[in-house]
């Protein structure tokens, strides 16, 4: 037996501004039948579970025990100078001399996530490491 993910839930106070801030996050839409006010929104993917944004009436007190790591398509860097510009907030940086690292950052209900380095970035660190000195 086993179990499938469905919903990656994040709680928050207006799920319909979250759940748009996260679509352009993701170049996803979300769905058309939700609209402000609504007390959740989804955003479907292909592949994988929906995101799900749920209004509950507390704000968030403490670090999430549960995050989500993007690997985007362009570079970390790239991505993190994005989201910032997007309304994120920067939590902490681990970002290493040599290339490798994360940047954790806050969407703006402060629910964290974490921007790794892309495939590429990560690919070509490997060649880097491997090549004869």
């Amino acid at each position: 037996m086993a179990s499938t993910i469905h919903n990656i839930t994040f709680d928050c106070a207006d799920p319909y501004t979250l759940a748009l801030w996260w679509s352009e996050v993701v170049n996803r839409p979300i769905q058309k039948e939700d609209e402000p006010g609504d007390p959740e929104a989804m955003i479907h993917f292909d592949n994988g579970p929906t995101l799900l944004f749920i209004r509950v009436p507390e704000g968030k007190s403490v670090k999430n025990r549960v995050h989500l790591d993007l690997c985007p398509d362009d570079t970390r860097d790239a991505e993190v100078e994005r989201l910032l510009g997007h309304g994120a907030s920067l939590v902490t940086d681990h970002r290493r001399p040599d290339g490798t690292g994360w940047v954790l950052l806050a969407d703006p209900e402060g629910n964290e996530f974490c921007v790794e380095r892309s495939a590429v970035e990560k690919e070509q660190h490997s060649k880097n490491m491997a090549a004869p000195a």
